[in-house]
């Protein structure tokens, strides 16, 4: 019989970056990067990528919930003891992609202590070997688990709009991910754009305060036009490629996945 080694048993390791490992980050809440994460995977996997998707907004978790699921094992279990890390893998059917999913609103998770956040993230590294792209959909701000979920990572996708407050948050982001990683690999993903022209001229915004403060330009990954199809597919609990392949947004974020697959 296997023991479980409750993860604050654990010693710290040092970080390795998983070259398949991408975050998606935001800096604040409400600018859709859930929703692109699940549709990113989802598009990954439907260019028969093997593809993770680790619900890494830690206490306020909401993959599960955005597509209609009840794991029977999470990351408060792994976390807890109860349960090894492959045990709180979920297999997505209708998205062909696998999930780890969190707990909205734990508060073992959302007040992990540094040698657990050691422990789950060497979990995620060590179960990333099977597949060709891990998404690690993180959570708002800078806080600990973010910052080192980040580091664990090849790059990082930012998501944001051209809300003020988003592109502020944003720029903090990447300030201290560079911070934390000079020769880290950061793009961006303009939102909730009217249009492609529109989302263009929010990435210049945010890119002429990283050129003029940090001496750095992240480079524009892609542009996603605003849906009122989001918000159906997002009440219906569905993948907005399950129900609407073909509606604007959804296009978007696979032409994104295009480019990341193109290198």
């Amino acid at each position: 019989m296997t023991t479980l080694i409750p993860l604050q048993d654990r010693r710290p390791a040092s970080p390795v970056r998983a070259q398949n490992l991408l975050a998606v980050a935001s800096g604040k809440g409400g600018v859709g990067k859930t929703w692109f994460a699940i549709t990113l995977s989802h598009a990954l996997a439907r260019a028969r990528q093997r593809v993770l998707l680790f619900d890494g907004d830690l206490g306020l978790a909401n993959v599960d919930i955005q597509l209609g699921l009840m794991p029977h094992r999470d990351l408060a279990s792994v976390l807890g003891g109860q349960a090894p890390f492959a045990q709180a893998v979920t297999h997505f059917a209708p998205g062909k992609f696998d999930i780890v999913a969190g707990r909205s609103g734990s508060g073992c998770l959302s007040g992990i202590t540094p040698a657990r956040l050691h422990g789950l993230t060497d979990d995620l590294m060590a179960a990333a070997v099977a597949y060709d792209t891990v998404i690690v959909d993180l959570g708002g701000g800078i806080e600990q688990t973010v910052r080192e979920l980040t580091r664990r990572a090849a790059g990082a996708i930012v998501i944001t709009t051209d809300e003020p407050t988003a592109l502020t948050d944003a720029y903090a982001f990447i300030k201290f991910t560079r911070m934390d990683q000079p020769a880290g690999d950061i793009s961006i993903v303009v939102n909730k754009a009217t249009s492609r022209a529109e989302g263009e001229r929010t990435y210049a915004t945010l890119n002429r305060a990283c050129q003029g403060f940090l001496g750095f330009s992240p480079r524009l990954l892609g542009v996603v036009r605003r849906d009122v199809l989001v918000r159906e597919a997002i009440r219906i609990q569905s993948p907005i490629l399950t129900g609407f392949p073909s509606s604007d947004a959804a296009s978007d974020v696979e032409a994104v996945a295009q480019r990341l697959l193109s290198g």
